[in-house]
């Protein structure tokens, strides 16, 4: 599947695996992130953490008309300020995709999957 942007010079298509590969790229480099989990995680009953090359198993993008939706699936580190986290998440996803793509996303929405103890 694809998003359509349609430009002055023409139409440009972007797979959403390509979107979800750069939403979950930006999401791992904010802090309090442990990782990427998998959206079946909740029916699998194990949290997995997800490798770069596995990023779009845990971000779906949705397209709505005009409007993007992506919804990630996140563990955050323990200790560390869930609705700051999430917060910054969704922060950094808008801008990086904003400034790599040049596509305006409607909504991130951040689901926690799980809380794990990081080594320091």
């Amino acid at each position: 599947m694809s998003l359509e942007m349609k430009t002055q010079y023409g139409t440009i298509e972007i797979g959403t695996d390509v979107i979800a590969t750069i939403a979950g790229g930006a999401a791992v480099d904010c802090y309090g992130i442990v990782g990427m989990a998998s959206k079946k995680q909740i029916k699998d009953g194990l949290t997995e953490i997800l490798k770069k090359e596995n990023f779009t198993k845990g971000v779906i993008v949705r397209q709505v008309g005009e409007d993007v939706n992506i919804d990630m699936y996140i563990i955050v580190s323990y200790g560390t300020k869930i609705s700051e986290v999430a917060n910054n998440v969704q922060n950094k996803v808008k801008y990086t995709l904003d400034q790599t793509l040049g596509l305006s996303v409607d909504s991130v929405n951040i689901f926690v999957q799980g809380v794990k103890v990081t080594n320091l």
